[in-house]
């Protein structure tokens, strides 16, 4: 849904009156002021457009609204564009008993967004020359040999494959630890691992995994040659600035949000116990906060060498949010530790986590440099309800502010000599000047606008294709001795001037 600043308006201010009628049913629901972070001098602007000031009223109001009617405990929200958080708020509490109110600072467990650090763990360790992403798993921990390959026709199961859920192993160790919340110990998991065998062949099902992961944090120990937490505070939290971010949090963690069961009409919510994942930890015992995740979500759109709190350089970085495994519709699918889906032509990374009384959500836009950050201390905490309402409300206007309308080119006089029909065996192109740039086109093309090639000056009478099969490679044009063009040179083959 396109929504303009007009109909942004109108909701707020139905929503300021609902929030009214909500406050009087739902007196307990708070809010702390959005904070105003200290920003750069451009993130300063944006938030001043007059756009931008009233979508996220109106995306206030509605929060405000929506944690009031569905009666939450607390939830932190954090909207991140490019290197800065732009906007961060808590509603309600995140303690109902001590009337703690839920802030940005808030710490939650955030569960199975923890995979993104064992993931980004592994490609430091591949960029380091510790591991390639093709090893099998077995070379890095011989004990995984125990496991039974019931399918043997398929691949050998690889370091890739565990951090893009394409492993075949089952979804968990062979224990009901989701029920009695007795999680196995490290020595515990590896021995139950010659209890389990392979669901599918490695590499034909998207199949979800926490086992995998965890067996993915032990390959970032033994190529590291540290311990799992050790190697993740040195070589991504503390990098990062990642102060109140804790690997195997503990229920005296400082600022830590009690979590909360599902509201029952009439009950007060239960306090969901505490959860020690124990061996399972680098698939989800995390715990933090929306300041450090808005860190690590800056980072996505960094690029450059690797150095300092540029943990991963920027082609890694890329290579993790490219698609490695597409689900059936094309809208969705997994990259080295990120989900990936398509809304609206619009490409989002991130992940959800859930553990007993915390349900959380990271969901990145590389291209359009933004972020949206949800922590929620409950059950049905529902952090995708308020991720979709951020981006409905407030993607399409932070975009059309930070947009820089691009100059009109300058096309070269000089380019005029170029214009004209190029041909071979009666197969023939077109060089004109389109938009201001110098332009090859396929004119018996089925779709010849689409079959359109920008050459980009780079040296005398010669270019730089963008765009179709050879885009990158170099288009020369050859004078005779008068100086009229005669024919050019594409790539590997060349068209003789008609």
């Amino acid at each position: 849904m396109k929504l303009t600043l007009k109909t942004n308006l109108k909701a707020f201010m139905l929503a300021l009156l609902t929030t009214a009628i909500v406050g009087a049913v739902c007196p307990g629901l708070v809010h702390r002021e959005a904070e105003a972070p200290q920003v750069s001098a451009a993130a300063a602007d944006l938030l001043k457009n007059q756009e931008v000031e009233a979508a996220f009223k109106v995306f206030d109001a509605w929060v405000r609204t929506t944690a009031g009617q569905r009666e939450q405990p607390g939830l932190s929200i954090g909207v991140v564009y490019d290197q800065d958080l732009i906007w961060a708020k808590g509603y309600g509490y995140a303690d109902l008993a001590r009337k703690i109110t839920a802030t940005p600072a808030t710490v939650y467990r955030i569960a199975s967004i923890s995979k993104l650090f064992t993931s980004t763990a592994i490609m430091q360790l591949r960029d380091a020359g510790k591991l390639q992403l093709d090893d099998p798993v077995a070379n890095h921990l011989p004990w995984f040999k125990a496991i039974k390959n019931v399918h043997p026709e398929g691949p050998v199961i690889t370091i890739r494959h565990l951090i893009t859920h394409t492993s075949g192993l089952p979804r968990e160790a062979p224990v009901t630890y989701w029920n009695d919340l007795k999680f196995p110990s490290r020595e515990e998991m590896i021995r139950l691992l010659a209890e389990q065998e392979t669901v599918f062949p490695a590499e034909t099902e998207w199949k979800y995994s926490n086992l995998a992961l965890a067996i993915a944090g032990e390959i970032v120990a033994a190529s590291s040659g540290e311990p799992y937490p050790r190697y993740i505070e040195n070589h991504i939290l503390n990098p990062l600035g990642m102060t109140s971010t804790y690997i195997l949090p503990q229920p005296s963690t400082s600022n830590l949000a009690t979590g909360y069961g599902m509201r029952v009409p009439g009950k007060e919510r239960d306090i969901e116990p505490f959860v020690d994942l124990k061996g399972l930890s680098p698939c989800g015992s995390f715990a933090s906060t929306v300041k450090d995740l808005a860190r690590f979500s800056s980072l996505q759109f960094r690029d450059g060498a690797a150095g300092g709190a540029q943990i991963l350089k920027g082609s890694t970085l890329r290579e993790m949010h490219r698609i490695q495994w597409l689900r059936p519709d094309w809208q969705s699918g997994q990259g080295l530790g990120f989900s990936i889906r398509r809304v609206s032509g619009h490409v989002r990374i991130g992940h959800g986590g859930s553990v007993p009384g915390h349900r959380t959500q990271v969901e990145i836009a590389p291209e359009e440099r933004m972020a949206v950050i949800v922590l929620t201390n409950a059950n049905d905490g529902d952090p995708t309800r308020y991720v979709n309402q951020a981006w409905t409300i407030l993607g399409p206007v932070v975009k059309r502010a930070t947009e820089k309308p691009k100059p009109a080119p300058e096309p070269d006089p000089a380019w005029e000599k170029y214009v004209g029909t190029y041909t071979w065996k009666h197969s023939d192109v077109e060089i004109m000047v389109i938009n201001g740039e110098l332009t090859m086109v396929v004119p018996d093309a089925d779709n010849p606008w689409e079959s359109r090639v920008i050459l980009i000056p780079v040296g005398p009478h010669t270019f730089r294709m963008k765009g179709g099969g050879s885009s990158g490679e170099l288009l020369r044009f050859e004078l005779d001795q008068s100086g009229k063009v005669i024919r050019l040179i594409a790539g590997s083959y060349y068209r003789l001037r008609k």
